[in-house]
C-alpha cells in the first residue's frame, strides 16, 4: 500500500480533481467546517497525503495548531513543498498505533483514509483515544454504489471512468483499479457510522454527496468519557 501511494504521489491531486469533477474541494472544506475548530484548537489530520485537509484548516482557522501525519514519506514531502506546507509538523504515523497521548487532539480529520487501512475499527478506535473529550472526528470517504437510479452512473464512472484516468494520467493502472474494488469493497454509510458509535462516538452522523458515492462522517467524544 505504501508503495502504491509513493508511486502516484505527484499526479494524486490531479487524479483526486479529475476524478471527482473538483468536488473534493469542497468536501474538504465541509469536513474542517464540521470539526468545529476553535482559536489555537489542535488538529490531527491523519492519512494527510499531500496536505489537502490540513491546508484547508490553516485557511479556514489560521491559529489552529494543526499536525499532519501519514504513513508515506513521499506523499507528504510533496505536501510540505505546497504554499503554507511548512507551517505545521509532518509526521510518519501509523493510523492503527498513533504515536501521539491521549487526548492529545481537539479534533482528528481525515481524507479517503478508513477505506485503505486493514482494520478500521482500530483506526477508529485510536482516533477516539487521541480525542479529547468533547473533541471531533470528521472523515471523507467513499462508500459502496447505493441501490437507486444512479448506480449504474457510479459504477460506470468507478469501474471504467476511474482506471481509465488512473492509465493515462497517472501511468499507474494498478492503483486506480484499487480504488474502485476498495470502495465497492468497503462498509456502507450507515455501517460506518454503527461503527464510530460502538468505538465510543456519539452523536454520529452522515452526510453523502455525489450521488451517494462518498460520505462525510462525524461524531464527538462524550464529554465525561474516560476511556483510553
Amino acid at each position: 500500500m505504501r508503495r502504491m501511494f509513493a508511486r502516484i504521489a505527484p499526479r494524486y491531486g490531479l487524479l483526486n480533481r479529475l476524478m471527482t469533477f473538483g468536488q473534493d474541494v469542497r468536501w474538504r472544506r465541509e469536513v474542517i467546517r464540521r470539526s468545529r475548530l476553535a482559536p489555537g484548537a489542535r488538529l490531527l489530520d491523519l492519512g494527510s497525503g499531500t496536505g489537502d485537509l490540513a491546508l484547508e484548516a490553516s485557511h479556514q482557522m489560521p491559529l489552529a495548531r494543526i499536525v499532519a501525519a501519514d504513513f508515506t514519506p513521499e506523499m507528504m514531502s510533496i505536501g510540505r513543498a505546497r504554499p503554507g506546507g511548512k507551517a505545521f509538523p509532518w509526521i510518519v504515523a501509523d493510523a492503527l498505533h498513533l504515536p501521539f497521548a491521549s487526548q492529545a487532539f481537539d479534533a482528528v480529520v481525515s481524507g479517503f483514509l478508513l477505506r485503505n487501512v486493514a482494520d478500521p475499527d482500530q483506526a477508529i478506535l485510536e482516533q477516539h483515544r487521541v480525542l479529547c473529550t468533547g473533541g471531533q472526528m470528521t472523515c471523507l470517504d467513499t462508500t459502496p454504489p447505493r441501490p437507486g437510479p444512479f448506480r449504474f452512473l457510479m459504477e460506470f464512472h468507478l469501474r471504467r471512468i476511474i482506471p481509465l484516468l488512473g492509465r493515462l494520467v497517472a501511468e499507474d493502472a494498478e492503483a486506480y483499479n484499487y480504488l474502485p474494488e476498495s470502495t465497492e469493497g468497503f462498509l456502507s454509510a450507515e455501517i460506518l457510522a454503527k461503527r464510530m458509535s460502538a468505538a465510543g462516538f456519539r452523536e454520529v452522523g452522515f452526510a453523502l454527496r455525489m450521488l451517494g458515492s462518498v460520505a462525510i462522517h462525524w461524531g464527538s467524544r462524550a464529554t465525561g468519557d474516560r476511556g483510553a
